[in-house]
């Protein structure tokens, strides 16, 4: 139960599914097809679909890496939102659009799991919104080299904490893609 006021629809939040984001990712394939298939029920139930498409110098706007992967279609009528931060939030029409769509209550997915994803959860319960993850549709790129853990670990840990992650009057939790329920 979200702390927002007359907001009881459900979105699906699709973030950053892009070229570059995705290309070496963990589970790549596996993982957009599990955001296919969400997007396909998310429509066939008429839930919002909402499109998160992130922004840099080096995944400038029009350009290969930018694009959705051609795997997954945004339809004409769905909104997409565009970003330049981790919070899908920040300083973006993100809390707008779900605003305008009455919009209490987020299922998420899309990529990437340690940045984007961690950040879109936060900024979303702390905004207010219920936060579900879905647990087999979000993947990262392997930033071991770095001194991260390897991407299924962190897929891992990421399913964990938020599992179990709380907040005054709002919901989170994960669910798999095949037990989603957008209608409460």
């Amino acid at each position: 139960m979200s702390t927002l006021e007359n907001r009881p629809a459900t979105a699906l939040l699709v973030v950053d599914v892009q070229n570059a984001v995705v290309e070496g990712a963990y589970e790549r394939d596996a993982v957009v097809a599990a955001v296919a298939d969400l997007v396909d029920k998310a429509r066939a139930e008429n839930v919002p679909v909402v499109w998160v498409q992130h922004n840099s110098e080096y995944m400038p706007r029009g350009s290969d890496g930018w694009q959705i992967v051609p795997e997954l279609g945004q339809a004409p009528a769905e909104p997409l939102v565009e970003k330049t931060y981790a919070d899908s939030f920040e300083e973006t029409t993100l809390e707008e659009t779900l605003r305008g769509l009455g919009v209490g209550r987020l299922f998420l997915c899309g990529a990437q799991t340690d940045e984007c994803i961690r950040s879109t959860l936060h900024g979303a319960i702390a905004r207010g919104y219920d936060a579900i993850l879905v647990s087999d549709a979000h993947t990262t790129e392997d930033q071991s080299p770095w001194g991260a853990p390897t991407p299924d670990k962190v897929v891992a840990h990421t399913n964990l904490y938020w599992s179990n992650h709380r907040a005054p009057g709002r919901t989170a939790g994960t669910v798999e893609a095949k037990e989603v329920a957008f209608r409460e």
